[in-house]
């Protein structure tokens, strides 16, 4: 599933990541690179199950934390209101 980041929320690159600033309520996210990673990819329109295949290779981990981390990212995201499907 394809997700878009809401509205009120920029982000900015850094070194090991991004921050994302959500302007309705002025709270700053963090991600590292991990979930710069998911985030970018599921907003170009990349398949959940895509992106952890790319976290397997990119991050060498397993394929069960790789699912998790994206299951866990994107409810995460969700429940922040930094995204809409």
């Amino acid at each position: 599933m394809s997700l878009t980041l809401a509205d009120s929320v920029s982000l900015t690159p850094t070194d090991d990541g991004m921050v994302l600033l959500d302007e309705r309520t002025g709270r700053y996210f963090q991600l590292n690179d991990t979930g710069a990673t998911i985030l970018l990819m599921l907003t170009s329109g990349v398949a959940e199950d895509l992106v952890a295949v790319e976290l397997r290779k990119r991050f060498g981990v397993g394929a069960d934390t790789a699912d998790q981390d994206v299951v866990t990212f994107t409810a995460a995201l969700r429940s922040a209101g930094l995204v809409t499907p």
